[in-house]
């Protein structure tokens, strides 16, 4: 467990699922102590209607939430060596943002969440699934960053 960095940033293939998830549970968790965003390797999806729901029900919200890319971050001139640390939370994201990288001294960890998407055939199977993730990403993010506090 090491101090919350100022900024940071986390990525996964889409920014749809698993680091919206993580953006709105670090900003719950930690407040203002850090900067925090999220992108993809991809950004042309919507943000799913699953993680805005597993989300909601812990008071988490996600429906204002913009899907971007790396790419489109760097279009809007956020660069990657303003963050202090980038989790990648999909082998794609952290194979990227390792290669974006590259120039910079940069810590770029790598947490492997599950990817809910391709589980389960009915609402609440799925629903688990997306549950499972965040729980994952909170723990994760708490075993990291230690206690919220007050």
């Amino acid at each position: 467990m090491t101090e919350v960095p100022a900024s940071v940033l986390f990525c996964c293939d889409h920014n749809a699922v698993r680091s919206p998830m993580a953006e709105g549970l670090m900003k719950q968790l930690y407040g203002t102590r850090s900067y925090v965003q999220s992108a993809g390797v991809k950004g042309e999806m919507e943000v799913d209607g699953f993680s805005i729901a597993v989300c909601r029900e812990i008071g988490v919200e996600l429906d204002r939430h913009h899907v971007r890319s790396f790419e489109q971050m760097q279009e809007r001139g956020e660069e990657l060596s303003g963050f202090d640390l980038i989790v990648a939370l999909s082998p794609a994201s952290h194979e990227t943002a390792r290669a974006l990288t590259r120039l910079w001294h940069l810590d770029v960890e790598y947490w492997p969440i599950l990817d809910p998407t391709a589980i389960g055939e009915d609402r609440e199977t799925k629903l688990e699934a997306y549950r499972q993730a965040r729980d994952q990403i909170r723990d994760r993010m708490l075993a990291r960053f230690g206690a919220p506090r007050p």
